[in-house]
């Protein structure tokens, strides 16, 4: 942060100041860059860049905003007016008056872990990566798509308020998607591998990627002679790739306070879950542990402080299968006298935050991934998922997943593919049966919530699952 734009903002503020009861500024730059070989050949080098300010006021009880491109100090003013006028009409029609008490004065800086700037990786290493790991798909006539992504994010943040506030946070972020399509007549399967994560250059590990990419076309491959997923009630083990998503949509989504409130239910939908449920739902088995993480290294959503300046930690959102917290910023904890975390975010310069999922992760149990399989007579072990389906109140999901092998007797047998499973939240979460001890991060830049629309990045990380008695069917059912 520049100390001509600190003066801007200084400026702004106490011009501001001089109608609203409390004022923020909050700078947003990110530069995303994305590269994509298919085939072995070249398919896109792309970059774009942004940049603003989103000006906040307090008036009459009420938040206000007004974004602008323009971050010289006559701009912000200009924005800071345009948001005070729009305040004082507005707050005769607010929902809840709310104080400065939802603004933390906080000060403090974050920056991303990374061995390797973003900036000190070339281009031609990038492109090094995607080819090498197109040509690693390579070696059948059946492999008709072979595919290589990269999207790297550079995003810097800068808050700072009347009360004090003062934040800096620098985010880089790596996204890698290798992708082997086989198809032999009418069939065709598709296997995949992502690593999403905060890091620098040293996610361009070209030996790695090229295990990735053989794997996942070997099994591309395998699928094709594979039979269809069986179909019934059986046991159902889910890999942490596929957890990442069960997690997102049947936990996530469902706890954010303002969708409970009902804020969303116009464009996202609203949730099972009622506001007298905290404290008293058993919404998953005794081995159920869900953690909102914000600290956790490398994971993709990490952060210090959100976008309304609440300094960041880790909180259980449901502790031995209990619920006991929502994923709801300073404002909706005031609204609905339920206790919440530093969620309050932004996609970009010109939105303003609202309650979003950051890190959510599964805490890991004690057993191996062996003794998982050891417990199942007759079930199916997915990974990778395909293709999601849940209802707007986030009660009933149906999620098909890239890859199943069955299991037989505590051991794996012969991989099936189109396996799909199906459940209802609550019901589906007390089934959990076993928690793994090994857990892995995932994450997604595709989270997508909001009027007008905000897509922005989540992580969750997850052991291996057991879960009993769930409904499997397959792509002949």
């Amino acid at each position: 942060m520049s100390q001509q734009n600190y003066a801007f903002a200084q400026q702004a503020l106490a011009h501001a100041r001089r109608a609203a009861e409390w004022a923020g500024v909050r700078y947003s730059s990110e530069t995303t860059a994305s590269r994509s070989v298919r085939n072995d050949m070249p398919e896109k080098n792309e970059t774009t860049s942004e940049a603003g300010a989103m000006c906040e006021v307090l008036l009459n009880g009420h938040f206000g905003y007004a974004a602008t491109a323009d971050t010289s100090a006559e701009g912000l003013q200009h924005a800071f007016e345009r948001a005070i006028a729009t305040t004082q009409t507005t707050s005769a029609y607010k929902a809840h008056a709310f104080s400065p008490a939802q603004r933390p004065g906080s000060s403090g800086k974050y920056q991303s872990p990374r061995d390797k700037a973003l900036d000190a990786t070339s281009l031609a290493e990038i492109t090094d990566c995607l080819r090498a790991a197109s040509a690693a798909m390579k070696g059948s006539d059946l492999l008709v798509n072979r595919s290589a992504r990269v999207m790297t994010i550079q995003t810097r943040l800068a808050y700072f308020s009347s009360n004090g506030a003062a934040i800096e946070q620098d985010f880089d972020m790596v996204n890698i998607d290798l992708s082997a399509t086989a198809a032999e007549g009418l069939e065709s399967q598709t296997r995949t591998w992502s690593h999403t994560a905060q890091m620098g250059g040293e996610a361009f590990d070209r030996s790695r990627w090229t295990l990735e990419a053989q794997r996942v076309a070997a099994e591309a491959q395998e699928l094709l002679a594979a039979e269809n997923c069986p179909t019934g009630v059986m046991d159902l083990i889910l890999m942490p790739d596929q957890m990442m998503l069960q997690i997102h949509e049947s936990i996530g989504h469902p706890l954010e306070l303002d969708r409970i409130l009902g804020d969303e239910r116009n464009y996202a939908g609203w949730s099972f879950v009622k506001p007298t449920d905290f404290g008293t739902l058993r919404y998953g088995s005794p081995l159920m542990n869900v953690s909102f993480d914000p600290g956790v290294r490398h994971e993709f959503a990490s952060y210090a402080f959100d976008d309304g300046g609440n300094p960041a930690q880790r909180e259980l959102l449901i502790e031995g299968g209990m619920l006991c917290r929502g994923l709801g910023a300073l404002e909706s904890q005031e609204r609905s006298g339920l206790a919440g975390v530093a969620n309050f975010r932004s996609a970009s310069w010109n939105r303003a935050p609202i309650d979003r999922m950051a890190n959510l992760n599964l805490e890991a149990g004690n057993s191996t991934l062996d003794e998982l399989i050891a417990q199942v007579e007759n079930g199916v072990l997915m990974t990778t998922n395909r293709s999601w389906s849940i209802d707007d109140y986030r009660n009933k999901f149906q999620f098909g997943c890239e890859r199943g092998q069955l299991i037989r007797n505590g051991k794996l047998a012969s991989v099936v593919r189109n396996p799909n499973y199906r459940g209802v939240t609550v019901d589906f979460w007390n089934r959990l049966a076993g928690v793994g001890r090994d857990t892995v991060a995932y994450g997604t830049p595709y989270c997508g919530k909001g009027e007008p629309s905000q897509v922005i990045r989540v992580g969750h990380a997850s052991p291996p699952c057991l879960f009993k008695g769930v409904h499997v069917f397959g792509g002949a059912a």
